[in-house]
């Protein structure tokens, strides 16, 4: 069982911005990004292109209805993704707020209070239709 199962069945905390039946989305706990959003389908699946075509259409309408509520949520140019499933065996596409290139490279971290996932968390969340 991955990290991310545990997390969709509560077994670890998570700061959840969405969910619908095959899909949840919440917050990257070491974000590039205020906003940094992880999208996962429930099911647990190892690569992207081993999701069925529908699978993959599914995961990026749930994902693109994520980023809009990003962007009602979080000031940003743009909402960047990045599908790279290396440190996690279970697909998950990165959603992130982005004003630079550094922000979609991994290599710098945002520090947040408790206090400030939630609220983010809460404000996302709201924002998603």
């Amino acid at each position: 069982m991955s990290i991310f199962t545990k997390i969709i069945e509560g077994e670890i905390p998570s700061y959840k911005v969405a969910e619908d039946d095959n899909f949840f989305a919440f917050l990257d706990i070491n974000p590039n990004a205020k906003g940094h959003t992880l999208v996962v389908p429930k099911k647990e699946e190892n690569k992207i292109f081993d999701l069925s075509k529908e699978e993959y259409t599914s995961l990026m309408n749930f994902s693109y209805r994520v980023a809009k509520a990003l962007e009602k949520s979080v000031p940003c140019l743009r909402i960047g993704m990045s599908v790279i499933g290396l440190e996690v065996p279970h697909v998950h596409v990165h959603l992130i707020p982005t004003n630079a290139m550094a922000d979609m490279q991994f290599t710098k971290k945002e520090k947040l209070t408790n206090e400030e996932f939630v609220a983010l968390a809460e404000s996302i969340s709201s924002n998603f239709s």
